[in-house]
């Protein structure tokens, strides 16, 4: 394993690390009111690359997640791609952009 796939899986295990203890401290309030808690908690403190990271890996089926982190995904706001923003700007996304976007 090369040191970049190293820090790929660390920073992995980190997200999943970060989010679950998000949900440890909502696990103690009535179940809607966690689960609102932690999408508003990521929602407001995760930076757009940490969040598509986070369903990069919902999206691959990580089963690593706390049950509350999984049920406040359908919440958490999912952020484009960077050949989406692109799009948006009414640019030529670039090669590579276009092809991490469809993978």
């Amino acid at each position: 394993m090369s040191h970049d796939e190293d820090h790929i899986m660390s920073t992995k295990e980190k997200l999943v690390r970060m989010a679950n203890q998000i949900a440890d401290f909502f696990h103690s309030r009535p179940r809607e009111e966690g689960v609102a808690g932690v999408a508003d908690h990521i929602n407001k403190f995760w930076e757009p690359r940490m969040r598509r990271q986070f369903f990069e890996m919902l999206d691959a089926g990580t089963e690593n997640f706390d049950e509350l982190v999984i049920a406040a995904s359908a919440r958490i706001k999912r952020p484009i791609t960077p050949a989406e923003a692109d799009l948006k700007l009414g640019l030529k996304p670039s090669p590579g952009d276009a092809a991490a976007s469809q993978g």
